[in-house]
């Protein structure tokens, strides 16, 4: 298995400038000509029904190891570290989300260019696992917070990873055809896991390791699963026109939007969007426990009952918006429908002091993020990029739409929980923080649909 990142004889400035136009942070491109079938890159041909569930199911075993932290487990821990600090949530959140920042570019760039028996994206799918299960006992046994911010920072990169190469494995295979239905089932996975992971690790509230080892649990039998029937081909034969330099890796996290106007335009609606989701996504406990005046561990019962009732939602907006927009032949309109959607729950949870209120804003969230998110994953893969040869760099720098809300979001989100509020706990501002949220969305949906050209 090898991966080439140095180049043994060197290269100047000049020679780089010479490869390089001015202007163009792109990376050259690393391969010689496409990969056929046996080399591990293209697509060829339809997916099979079996490769598709097994991939949404280690979709949702990811997702559930990924999210539930963040939305549940993550607040139980600080609450009993830091009891009263809803801000430091904020912070543990952001730091990894720093992390994943940096290193996810890395790991689906050096991904494009592997060459392996077990192909390009199965050996960083296991490196990730190893990496998110044994996040586990750091955050469940943090006798601080600053350990509980590593173990996060352990499980947000090693499960991230897992996810981003789930991804990378979509953008080499799926055909067209099948972009929008196949991102509409992974997307209801994303949307149901943290559902059932909130129900299953509300049975275990006081037992804090359970809390955490379940959904990771859950979550590497499934990509295991994935892993031992799916079959990523062969890379060893994959031919390399350079080596990577690391000034070239540099400038692979970048790109220029002239190049890719239509991506570029993608990212950023996407950027605006995640950013309005992650300031409420971030503080969910917190605000469930004052506006129904709970206790945060006995939160749990509550998200149980609220998020099982979004499932439907949940689904009818991923499988509905994925399969009508491949039927239609219609992205856009489907991409700015969720956004209203999410912006219309935001604005009703921004006001809502009991359960039924409550209800009906998640509701309205649950069926525009599915909406959105569907479609507009299916958007990207229409429009990544040198799909051929650097998918997975260009899958990774799409995720930076969500990575860098996730770094100044939390923050941000402190800061405006403290707009007008008084001293103490309970006192946080959720209206603002809800309104904020839902203009984000709104215009996140607006900037794709105005402004990407090649895809209706």
């Amino acid at each position: 298995m090898t991966v080439d990142v140095d180049d043994p004889q060197g290269e100047g400035p000049a020679e780089a400038a010479g490869r390089v136009p001015e202007g163009n942070l792109a990376l050259p491109q690393p391969l010689a000509a496409p990969l056929p079938e046996s080399s591990g890159g293209g697509v060829a041909g339809d997916v099979p029904l079996r490769s598709i569930v097994l991939l949404v199911a280690a979709t949702f075993g990811a997702g559930m190891a990924m999210i539930v932290p963040m939305a549940y487990s993550l607040a139980v821990r600080l609450d009993q570290l830091a009891p009263g600090r809803t801000e430091a949530l904020g912070i543990v959140l952001a730091v990894g989300s720093a992390a994943t920042l940096v290193l996810a570019p890395l790991t689906g760039i050096l991904s494009d260019r592997l060459r392996s028996r077990w192909g390009r994206r199965r050996p960083f799918t296991v490196i990730g696992l190893l990496i998110g299960a044994a996040s586990v006992p750091v955050m469940a046994l943090a006798p601080n917070l600053s350990v509980l911010t590593i173990g996060w920072t352990l499980s947000t990169v090693g499960w991230g990873t897992a996810a981003a190469s789930l991804g990378n494995w979509q953008a080499d295979r799926l055909p067209p055809h099948q972009r929008g239905r196949v991102s509409g089932l992974t997307g209801v996975t994303m949307q149901v896991a943290p559902v059932v992971g909130i129900i299953l690790v509300g049975f275990f509230r006081d037992q804090v390791l359970l809390v955490f080892a379940l959904p990771a649990a859950v979550g590497v039998v499934l990509v295991v699963a994935f892993l031992a029937v799916v079959r990523d081909p062969d890379s060893r034969g994959m031919v390399l026109d350079r080596r990577l330099t690391v000034g070239g890796l540099l400038r692979s996290y970048g790109f220029d939007p002239r190049k890719a106007p239509d991506f570029a335009w993608n990212w950023l609606g996407r950027f605006i969007f995640f950013s309005g989701l992650t300031l409420t996504t971030s503080f969910t406990v917190f605000f469930v426990a004052q506006r129904l005046e709970l206790r945060v561990p006995d939160v749990a019962g509550v998200l149980a009952i609220v998020s099982a009732s979004s499932i439907v939602t949940a689904t009818v907006g991923s499988l509905g918006g994925g399969w009508l927009s491949d039927r239609v032949g219609r992205r856009k309109p489907f991409i700015l429908a969720g956004a209203v959607l999410f912006a219309a729950g935001c604005s009703v949870s921004a006001f809502a002091h009991d359960l039924p209120t409550l209800m009906v804003g998640t509701l309205l969230n649950s069926l525009g993020i599915a909406t959105f998110s569907a479609v507009a994953q299916a958007l990207l893969l229409d429009v990544l990029p040198d799909r051929e040869r650097e998918a997975g760099r260009y899958m990774a720098i799409a995720l930076f739409a969500q990575k860098i809300p996730g770094v100044f979001a939390p923050v941000l989100g402190g800061a405006v929980l403290a707009i007008g509020a008084g001293a103490g706990v309970g006192a946080e501002n959720f209206t603002a923080l809800y309104l904020l949220a839902a203009a984000l969305a709104f215009a996140g949906g607006l900037v794709i649909t105005l402004s990407v050209r090649s895809v209706r």
